[in-house]
């Protein structure tokens, strides 16, 4: 008779088991290396910076709080966060719009693919020239923008030169390629959205509007998510748009806050890194409120199911 049946595998099979386990963390390790180091290191000595005053090159003298106290009486620092509101607000209207678009374009209809050339186009094409681009559409000499609103007795307006229309002209430049990112998220997710739901929907007499709200915006819950943060984000770091098209003015009003930091930290008229380290801990606070929310929002969403 054959003893007791030893419960222990054999070694060749935990060595197996072991490296299964242990080949995930192999590849994600220079990812999260990476992240650590450029991304998590960077934000905590932001914080440590912002605690002095320094030029970048000299001795660093700690000031404690006193970068944040003057921040608080700085009227710029509010023109810059006023103008990164509006940004917040206007640039999610990329969403709706970027739903819409895709909604086209997910039909079968005659010439579909120039259209999705036609509105894929401006995610492709660098910020700077997108900056150019509307640059030269506002002018107000020669501009397109001047000659549409001519022909209704209008104009002409120097939009990048009114404190005015300066920033909603800028984020009108801004909303043409994030649409389009927006658009490319939503056909992804139309793609997987599940075809017998749809058939379910209009069996029941669902069509128009209620099958959009219903059935298909449902499905796309993990793409809107993407798209807030995204655009979000977006909207609160504008940066090279505003480099390009004001340079700032006039008078500094179109700045916001990621733009003001790079003024008072790393231009001609600076040179205080601290005080510019400030500015970034409070952009990167506004940050992680958002992004905090709408994780929190999504662990509740699936969390409920």
């Amino acid at each position: 008779m054959s003893g007791p049946k030893d419960p222990t595998p054999p070694v060749s099979e935990r060595r197996g088991w072991n490296q299964q386990a242990i080949a995930p963390w192999l590849f994600l390790a220079p990812g999260v290396l990476f992240f650590l180091f450029y991304v998590i290191f960077p934000v905590f000595q932001s914080f440590g910076i912002s605690l002095y005053e320094w030029d970048g090159l000299g001795e660093a003298r700690y000031v404690g709080l006193g970068n944040y106290e003057e921040l608080y009486w700085d009227d710029a620092f509010y023109v810059s966060l006023r103008n990164n509101l509006i940004w917040l607000v206007l640039y999610l209207l990329a969403i709706p719009a970027g739903l819409f678009i895709a909604l086209f374009l997910n039909q079968t209809v005659t010439g579909i693919r120039l259209y999705k050339s036609l509105f894929f186009f401006p995610f492709v094409i660098s910020q700077v020239v997108v900056g150019l681009v509307f640059t030269w559409f506002y002018d107000p000499t020669f501009g397109l923008f001047n000659s549409i609103i001519g022909l209704f007795g209008l104009g002409p307006i120097s939009v990048l030169g009114d404190e005015r229309f300066v920033t909603i002209g800028i984020i009108a430049a801004g909303l043409w390629p994030q649409t389009a990112y927006c658009m490319i998220l939503y056909l992804t997710g139309l793609n997987a959205v599940d075809p017998e739901q749809i058939e379910a929907g209009r069996l029941d007499g669902a069509k128009g509007w209620r099958m959009l709200w219903y059935v298909i915006l449902p499905q796309l819950k993990p793409a809107t998510f993407i798209a807030f943060v995204v655009t979000i984000i977006g909207a609160l770091r504008s940066f090279d748009l505003i480099s390009i098209m004001t340079n700032g003015g006039p008078f500094g009003e179109s700045r916001v806050l990621s733009f003001y930091m790079f003024e008072v930290a790393l231009s001609e008229y600076g040179f205080r890194l601290g005080y510019g380290a400030a500015i970034a801990v409070i952009l990167f606070l506004i940050m992680l409120c958002f992004i905090a929310y709408f994780l929190w929002s999504m662990y509740q969403g699936e969390k409920g199911r």
